[in-house]
């Protein structure tokens, strides 16, 4: 059986720099099972379009009167405790061996939402940005659920184009303004293809909708999103 480099380079760190889990420091693994089974996940009800928990099957308060040019978004759980300390050293501190454990998550709020898209499409990150990070997390995310479910990703098919700051810290109208005219398609492989955007966090939706409005014009038939976490 052949073992990838990918692997065995991990394979090689683990055992020199034993992994300790980010929520609670046990060693072992980056994210040991008792904090995995602590992570709040989100399940129904929750709202048909932008999947926020609610009371009963439906729209959520806020849907009916905020336009989306995306069709629905699922998040798989909480952004909040040993989830919340694993994305942020998966994308701050580049622990990006954290892609396989946040990657299998992903698939299981897959398989537990079954949301439409023949393809796989990564919120991009802009090109400073990506130097700096030296990976995009949502790519290794669509990597690792493309591995798990089959679908294929398009890794090149969307970018961004201007460089916003970090959405963090911003109020919802300011997310919006940030990322107006940030990101351009550059193929027609979205082309009457439904859509599957792949980010790490949920907040507001201003980067989803942002991506999913340049996705319409430019042909996709539908726009969904998955998400690790919701803010």
């Amino acid at each position: 059986m052949t073992i990838s480099l990918r692997r065995l380079t991990d394979i090689f760190l683990d055992i020199v720099f034993p992994p300790r889990c980010v929520g609670c420091g046990r060693e072992g693994g980056y994210l040991c099972s008792m904090c995995r089974r602590s992570i709040p996940l989100l399940a129904s009800p929750v709202c048909v379009r932008c999947g926020r928990f609610v009371s009963a099957q439906g729209l959520c308060v806020h849907c009916p009167s905020e336009p989306h040019a995306y069709d629905g978004i699922r998040s798989v759980a909480k952004f909040e405790g040993p989830l919340r300390d694993a994305i942020h050293a998966f994308k701050y501190e580049g622990l990006s061996a954290l892609r396989g454990t946040l990657g299998e998550l992903l698939a299981e709020g897959w398989t537990r939402f079954q949301p439409p898209g023949d393809v796989l499409v990564p919120v991009p990150l802009h090109a400073r940005r990506m130097r700096e990070r030296g990976y995009n997390q949502s790519l290794l995310l669509a990597r690792e659920l493309a591995r798990h479910t089959g679908i294929p990703v398009l890794e090149t098919a969307l970018v961004r184009i201007r460089a916003t700051v970090p959405q963090v810290g911003l109020d919802i109208h300011q997310r919006r303004a940030n990322v107006i005219g940030a990101f351009h398609v550059c193929n027609d492989e979205v082309r009457d293809r439904a859509v599957l955007l792949i980010d790490d966090v949920y907040t507001t939706g201003a980067t989803i909708d942002a991506c999913a409005e340049t996705l319409r014009a430019t042909g996709a038939l539908s726009i969904w999103a998955l998400t690790l976490a919701y803010a």
